[in-house]
């Protein structure tokens, strides 16, 4: 149902064309208990809305390139933007010019035991547990007070199709629309390892995972992060000029979600976790390729539940 949308006109920052490498996912039923939930935290209250919205343009996919200074471009927490109002520019706010952004409500997939046991996912297949369950219900209710979206994309990985499923079965939306394009970063040869064995087991693939290095691919099939965000930037696109003006959700991975917000504010590195089912809002214009980030990675709504503090994200950064 879903295709792999790829925009062959963007060119990665090394100059190379990028080559889909897209192996199938497998299918896999986690072995073991997770551990001990002592780093599990309820919500009591959201947190404080922050600043103005952070910005960028749909060059820096091809470029990377960040404005003079921006090597001192302060970083940013998820709270620093959560909650805040649109604020545009003067030149931004005609209802004309208004109309051409997309709202993009991006949301991370509910919990799995492999989540709660630190086990690196990637493309394995793993479902959510019985607390990714109640997160996906949990913030399904809250979009189902908000405007409605006119369509729902996932990543067809299980748990990511379960959370999006549920989504759009309380916010009463049409069929989710699959597309492997949203899927996490294939990890190589460090898939259904912990990073604890990983070190001892795969040590390259380790290193790789691990690399600052954006064109560094991981043995084993994995992809370079210049790889993961060179496709799914493209989905992103793919899927706003079908919606221009519109509001729609995709369901993703940690990974992929850091991917997008990359893009979205390159001046502003995000070095903060992206928690299960936690919402980020991106306005993007079909136009212009402008992006603004409105939110980053709220969780307000898992208030009656809870989120585990040392789950795996998907990424170096959660390691």
């Amino acid at each position: 149902m879903g295709s792999y949308c790829v925009d062959r006109r963007l060119i990665l920052a090394s100059g190379a064309a990028y080559r889909p490498m897209f192996p199938h996912p497998t299918t896999v039923t986690p072995q073991s208990p997770p551990p001990a939930r002592s780093s599990r935290v309820s919500f009591s209250s959201p947190s404080p809305a922050g600043a103005a919205f952070v910005t960028s343009s749909r060059s820096a996919v091809a470029s990377v390139s960040l404005p003079t200074g921006s090597a001192l471009a302060p970083e940013i927490s998820c709270n620093e933007v959560q909650g805040a109002a649109v604020r545009m520019s003067s030149s931004s706010t005609a209802e004309g010019e208004r109309s051409e952004f997309t709202e993009v409500v991006v949301v991370r997939h509910g919990e799995t035991t492999w989540n709660a046991s630190r086990i690196i996912q990637g493309h394995l297949d793993a479902e959510l547990n019985e607390v990714g369950r109640q997160q996906a219900v949990a913030v399904a209710h809250r979009l189902s007070k908000e405007a409605k979206p006119a369509a729902i994309y996932s990543s067809d990985l299980k748990r990511a199709a379960e959370t999006a499923r549920t989504i759009a079965k309380i916010c009463n939306l049409p069929d989710v629309v699959f597309d492997p394009a949203l899927r996490e970063r294939h990890i190589g040869d460090v898939q259904g390892l912990t990073l604890q064995d990983a070190v001892k087991e795969k040590p390259e693939a380790y290193k790789a995972f691990m690399s600052h290095k954006r064109n560094k691919q991981i043995p084993g099939g994995g992809e370079s992060l210049d790889q993961l965000s060179e496709r799914c930037v493209s989905c992103l696109y793919s899927i706003v000029e079908k919606h221009k003006g519109e509001r729609v959700i995709l369901v993703s991975h940690g990974g992929t979600i850091r991917e997008l917000y990359r893009h979205a504010s390159p001046t502003r590195p995000l070095h903060t976790k992206i928690h299960n089912t936690s919402v980020s809002v991106i306005l993007v214009s079909g136009d212009t390729g402008r992006c603004i980030v409105k939110m980053c990675g709220d969780t307000s709504h898992l208030q009656a539940t809870s989120v585990l503090e040392n789950a795996f994200g998907g990424d170096k950064s959660s390691a």
